[in-house]
């Protein structure tokens, strides 16, 4: 899993990209789930942007961070925003986690689906 990280009126530090990286990457084992074998090699990829909103705000909600994954037929977004830096990074990857949940759950789902009306009308 590949995650590409853009910064927006803030310094990207080591110590940041670590972080990113290592809670984004908690996020491949809901990912390779979903690929079929036929397309193993594709690489799934991340993008995080985080900014802060302004320079001159001190309180409140300053920062914002912004992920996007594309998987097949959908591209998943989550946004979050926070006082601390690192508690929107928490954020926005548990709330990607749910949108990938949530398209997981459509396709398998859809694939039950086909499988029960294939059963009923063999059956008739």
């Amino acid at each position: 899993m590949k995650i590409i990280i853009k910064t927006k009126n803030l310094d990207q530090s080591e110590v940041l990209n670590d972080f990113i990286e290592k809670k984004f990457f908690t996020l491949k084992k809901f990912i390779d789930i979903l690929k079929k074998p036929d397309n193993m090699k594709t690489l799934a990829e991340v993008f995080v942007e985080i900014e802060r909103e302004t320079k001159h705000h001190r309180k409140g909600e300053v920062y914002l961070v912004k992920a996007q994954l594309v998987l097949p037929g959908k591209s998943v977004m989550a946004e979050a925003r926070a006082d601390d830096l690192f508690k929107a990074v928490v954020a926005a990857k548990d709330e990607l986690k749910l949108e990938i949940e949530k398209y997981k759950v459509k396709k398998i789902d859809n694939v039950r689906r086909e499988q029960r009306k294939f059963k009923e009308e063999t059956e008739i």
